[in-house]
């Protein structure tokens, strides 16, 4: 079997493991871990990492593995299955999407020793997480206010990740170009397929989008054969692309479609109106499609996006 080493510490065959790798202090000298749980089975197999809160305000992700935890749902029979429930700990405890200097952890990567406190958690996983894994599900949400219908983020040029992607079974499959300084290029460099899913909004828990995650996750280990479990298949659209509609005028925004609908071009999704009545006007789509994203502010402003319109492949 394939040796197992993170942060100095060897993970052995059957073992299940906790590892804290300490990070920094905070300016009251707290020292921050970054928590990491590991289960191995006995017989070897795929490693799988399951990921959430990159973004500090993405509750859904950091509750998704926390459930997979605290439940016990995924008991490997073979390979290993690696837990990071809250990557970001300097975001969650400012219920921030970033560090607190502002940086993007999924924008620092591969990161350094000697950077930012992003580049420094970056370096963490480039160096201690990436070379110890095959494939990876990484869990996010929308925005502020932006609510995400459950979706998979996968580049189609990548093959074993569009493979997962269908396999994963999320509603939508949406073409995504690997991004530059992402968790998820960093470790496609390295020949490692990550998928990014979607789910839901920020600082908001969505029980659709958390148990979405689950399902597919669990969809995802019975194909790679490392739980033994009857599952239903998924019934995926794929998206070739997608842009957002962008609201035309300012004032309150009323949807009358919703997330995971169908849409077709002419149609009226929403209605914008000033305070008083006296201005009203109808947000039609450009374009048949699906609505993957929905702006949930009762107040926008013109150039706001508000549909996320994804096109079928």
């Amino acid at each position: 079997m394939k040796e197992m080493v993170i942060n100095g510490v060897r993970i052995r065959p059957g073992q299940s493991i906790n590892i804290e790798i300490a990070i920094a202090r905070l300016p009251t000298h707290t020292l921050i871990d970054l928590p990491v749980f590991i289960d191995r089975a006995k017989e070897d197999g795929p490693t799988v990492l399951i990921s959430g809160g990159v973004h500090g305000d993405e509750m859904n992700g950091i509750v998704t593995v926390k459930r997979m935890l605290e439940e016990g749902l995924f008991k490997p029979k073979k390979g290993t299955i690696i837990y990071i429930p809250l990557v970001n700990v300097y975001g969650f405890l400012s219920n921030s999407r970033t560090f607190p200097d502002g940086r993007d952890l999924n924008r620092s990567f591969p990161g350094s020793n000697k950077g930012s406190l992003a580049s420094q958690i970056a370096y963490i996983l480039t160096t201690q997480i990436i070379p110890n894994i095959d494939y990876g599900i990484d869990i996010h949400t929308g925005g502020r206010m932006l609510s995400n219908y459950p979706q998979i983020r996968v580049d189609f040029k990548d093959v074993k990740g569009l493979e997962l992607a269908k396999v994963f079974g999320a509603k939508f499959v949406i073409n995504s170009n690997h991004i530059d300084k992402s968790f998820r290029k960093e470790a496609f460099k390295l020949k490692k397929h990550i998928l990014v899913y979607e789910g839901g909004e920020s600082m908001r828990l969505d029980d659709l989008a958390i148990d979405e995650a689950i399902l597919g996750t669990r969809r995802v280990l019975v194909h790679l054969g490392m739980i033994e479990e009857d599952v239903n298949h998924g019934q995926s659209i794929l998206m070739k692309e997608s842009s957002w509609l962008r609201a035309k005028m300012s004032g309150i925004f009323t949807p009358i479609a919703k997330a995971g609908e169908a849409v077709k071009k002419g149609q009226v999704l929403a209605k914008i109106s000033d305070p008083y009545g006296q201005v009203k006007v109808s947000v039609k789509c450009g374009s048949n499609g699906y609505i993957v994203g929905v702006n949930n502010s009762p107040v926008v402003n013109a150039g706001d996006a508000i549909f996320h319109i994804g096109k079928g492949a």
